[in-house]
């Protein structure tokens, strides 16, 4: 018996249970790929803008500082000049020609040293021609005594001639005539011997002048040789030898005193009352770094400059090893104690607007108060507070655009780190 044949598709064709395992299975790896990528990109987002909202709703953070008060040690630091204690023009005394000439500018003098010759031949003639005159005035005092003894010679006679006559007259042996003629003669001799008297009294008042000339003209002789009024270092020489000079036009030298020094320095009305007599000051000068001169506030004006409001202090220095010359310029620091010190404040604090300066204060409460002040003196990176802050205040030390009541979240300022 013949099987029957068994007829095959040329195409094979799956059954429907195939198809929907396929589907399941593609719909299961979507599912998979939706909840490991999706998902997690969700969460994500979620996660952002949760963080973004807390940011957003989170209080600015800043930096805070307790003010305090100043040290009470002060110092002001002012520029000044350094000038000699003492210094002096010579000029001279007489006129003639520079016969020589012995020291010149930096030499060290001592008080009396001479410094130069000045040669004048015509004070000499002038000193023998004044001599000449002293000796005639002598000759005429000694012819006055001469008169004066004669002349009381005469008195004498005359009163011994009056008293006789006088007596012969009372008795009538002469007449009333003879006797009056007597008398008057020698009233007559008596006013001739104090004329002579006056006459010596001329006489010396002529000698004493003319000695007194003589003198003087020795004194100016004496001024031919340029001597130094004190110890110091010449500064300026401005003749040589042969020059020209007249008596008080040219100018021979400048000593100065250089042992102590002196500096003039103007201090502000605001501390013109820490400043007193004795009071120690330290000098710094440029060309000298590290090294600081100790010195004292020798005085003061005692009155401010209406110009400038500033009080003239004057300040000595010893300068034994010379190491300090005249017109340096140096930084004089004046130290003092205060009484009450002022408040500082970090220069970064300051908000400077059109109200005026103002400082961001912070509340217990964490808001924010713009307290106006007035500032005193700048120290470059602190500012002292004269007005309108209390010690223990809490300022912030950056405060950039913040405003009125702005709630924040204060943090201590980190201390400042020292350079080594």
């Amino acid at each position: 018996m013949q099987a029957p044949e068994t007829h095959h598709n040329k195409y094979w064709k799956p059954s429907s249970l195939t198809l929907w395992a396929i589907f399941i299975g593609l719909t299961v790896l979507a599912l998979v790929a939706f909840f490991a990528g999706y998902l997690p990109l969700q969460q994500r987002r979620s996660v952002i803008a949760a963080e973004a909202k807390d940011q957003a709703q989170a209080l600015p953070r800043v930096e805070t500082i307790v003010v305090a008060r100043s040290d009470r040690k002060s110092g002001l630091t002012l520029p000044g000049n350094i000038q000699p204690v003492t210094e002096a023009p010579l000029l001279a005394r007489a006129d003639g020609y520079v016969k020589q000439r012995l020291v010149d500018i930096g030499d060290h003098v001592r008080a009396g040293q001479p410094l130069a010759e000045i040669e004048g031949p015509e004070i000499a003639d002038q000193i023998n021609q004044a001599k000449a005159v002293a000796v005639q005035a002598q000759a005429g005092i000694d012819q006055a005594q001469a008169n004066y003894q004669q002349g009381k010679t005469d008195m004498e006679l005359a009163k011994l001639t009056a008293e006789r006559t006088g007596k012969l007259a009372a008795k009538g042996a002469v007449s009333r005539q003879d006797d009056d003629q007597a008398q008057a003669q020698y009233q007559s001799k008596l006013a001739a011997l104090q004329s002579l008297e006056k006459a010596i009294a001329v006489q010396r008042a002529n000698l004493g002048a003319a000695q007194a000339s003589v003198a003087r003209l020795e004194k100016m002789q004496g001024y031919q040789v340029v001597r130094a009024p004190f110890d110091g270092v010449i500064t300026l020489r401005n003749i040589d030898a042969g020059a020209l000079v007249t008596t008080g036009a040219t100018l021979l030298f400048r000593i100065a005193q250089v042992n102590t020094l002196r500096t003039y320095v103007n201090v502000p009305q605001n501390y013109a009352s820490s400043v007193r007599q004795g009071q120690e000051a330290l000098l710094t000068v440029s060309n000298l770094p590290g090294r600081q001169f100790r010195g004292t506030v020798a005085r003061t004006s005692g009155a401010l400059d209406p110009s400038s409001r500033t009080l003239l202090v004057e300040v000595h220095l010893p300068n034994s090893g010379n190491e300090l010359l005249p017109g340096m310029y140096a930084d004089v620091e004046l130290t003092s104690v205060r009484a009450e010190p002022p408040l500082l404040v970090p220069s970064e604090a300051l908000i400077v607007r059109a109200e005026g300066t103002q400082v961001a204060v912070v509340r217990e409460d964490h808001t924010i108060h713009l307290q106006k002040i007035v500032p005193g003196r700048d120290y470059g990176d602190r500012l002292e507070v004269v007005r309108g802050l209390d010690e223990g205040a809490v300022v912030v030390a950056n405060p950039g655009d913040l405003s009125e009541g702005a709630k924040v979240d204060p943090v201590p300022a980190a201390a400042p780190t020292k350079a080594n």
